[in-house]
């Protein structure tokens, strides 16, 4: 049964879900930083998820990362998988700005994470959910 990482629970919120990921905040005000997360057991990397599921994986990815270009107008959108730290497979996607906290470097550790505030929150969440409601899954 699929379980979503420890750390990914303690440090982020969740939006949604597409049809085969999770749809998280990372609660760092500082970026809007987003992750996908299949939910699939024992997934590491991309390669590892059948046919069907990595073309899911990249429609969903391109669908968030248009509405993130379009509501947030990006300099830049960064999407990784890393798994450094935590190994179950997960896709970041960041927004990034010349004049951002870490710009030109990566955000990775460059500052301590800045939580939301409840407000900003319910906010964001409320245009992302509004924006991509077609896409989301009801729960």
């Amino acid at each position: 049964m699929f379980e979503l990482h420890p750390h990914l629970v303690k440090d982020t919120v969740p939006l949604g879900r597409f049809t085969l990921s999770q749809f998280l905040l990372m609660n760092d005000s500082r970026y809007p930083w987003f992750l996908l997360v299949p939910e699939r057991e024992n997934i590491r990397e991309v390669y590892e998820l059948d046919d069907a599921d990595r073309r899911q994986l990249w429609e969903e990815s391109a669908q968030l990362s248009r509405t993130l270009t379009e509501l947030f107008k990006p300099d830049k959108l960064n999407i990784a998988s890393l798994g450094n730290q935590v190994p179950q497979l997960h896709v970041h996607h960041i927004v990034r700005y010349h004049h951002d906290h870490a710009w030109p470097a990566p955000v990775w550790g460059k500052l301590p994470p800045k939580p939301y505030y409840s407000a900003e929150l319910c906010k964001l969440k409320s245009l992302l959910i509004n924006k991509m409601q077609k896409v989301l899954r009801p729960d």
